[in-house]
């Protein structure tokens, strides 16, 4: 079953997004040479305790962080630790989420640590987050699910191909429902997959997180013994970008985009819905 809200409960989860955007803001500016993933989960609780806001991914099926911190062919799920230490020409995913009165927020970006990335990372992260914004883009009244999947795939592939031979979209992992919980109904697959069939019909109310990951090669992976770190089975790097959006009346709200998705929507002839904190 997919939950759907109402308009005050999206405000609520508008509330929950711009913490998290406020985490992403932080981490993203520490995210620098000689930092550690942990200093980025301690700079992820500040913020939350300032906001009032609880985690969503401390404790979450027992994972011990606040944020997920991936680094290189890390695709998801990296746990902040001491013993990693960002250096230059490291591109990092940082994860984060919140809960404010019940109400989830989760999202990601890619980060460049330091200097010296080779244009294939950094077309990488562009082909990526694009692609997000495609399938955040598709959230519209009367399109199915199976539509924001079309319109990942379909700017991933349209792209020239990398350097590497050919852009992996990850394959066990994609994007989710979201609202009461982190993860809810229904699964998004970052690709179509004919045999799932088209999948519910969007309508007011329905939240998605949309999360392309995308690697230089396979999109094959393993999770390491920490039953949590998952990796690129070729070992080529990854970038990892999310949103969470909220369907309205209106049109689509990106609930952990500061400005609610209204420069990025616009852009692609959407136009985004009011923001009910404004």
């Amino acid at each position: 079953m997919v939950e759907i809200k109402t308009p005050e409960q999206i405000a609520k989860m508008r509330e929950a997004g711009l913490v998290v955007a406020a985490m992403h803001k932080a981490c993203a500016e520490a995210a620098v040479p000689g930092a550690s993933t942990k200093d980025l989960d301690e700079i992820a609780a500040k913020v939350l305790a300032e906001h009032n806001a609880k985690p969503n991914f401390l404790g979450y099926g027992g994972f011990p962080g606040n944020i997920c911190t991936s680094v290189n062919d890390v695709v998801v799920h990296g746990i902040p630790d001491r013993e990693t230490v960002l250096k230059s020409g490291d591109i990092i995913s940082i994860d984060a989420g919140a809960i404010v009165d019940g109400w989830h927020g989760d999202a990601a970006l890619t980060v460049f640590v330091g200097t010296g990335h080779a244009p294939e990372l950094i077309e990488l992260s562009r082909v990526t987050e694009e692609s997000m914004w495609a399938g955040l883009a598709a959230v519209r009244k009367g399109a199915r699910l199976v539509d924001v999947s079309k319109a990942i795939e379909g700017y991933i592939r349209r792209q020239p191909r990398p350097a590497s031979g050919k852009y992996g979209i990850i394959e066990d992992y994609g994007g989710h429902g979201i609202g009461s919980q982190m993860h809810m109904e229904p699964h998004l697959l970052n690709y179509v997959e004919r045999r799932r069939g088209k999948g519910p019909k969007l309508v007011p109310g329905f939240c998605l997180a949309i999360e392309p990951m995308v690697s230089l090669g396979t999109p094959k992976t393993h999770v390491l013994e920490d039953e949590w770190t998952v990796k690129t089975d070729d070992g080529t790097w990854s970038s990892h970008w999310e949103h969470s959006v909220a369907l309205t009346e209106q049109g689509p709200l990106v609930l952990t985009a500061p400005d609610g998705g209204k420069a990025k929507l616009a852009e692609l002839g959407i136009t985004a819905a009011p923001d009910p904190l404004a």
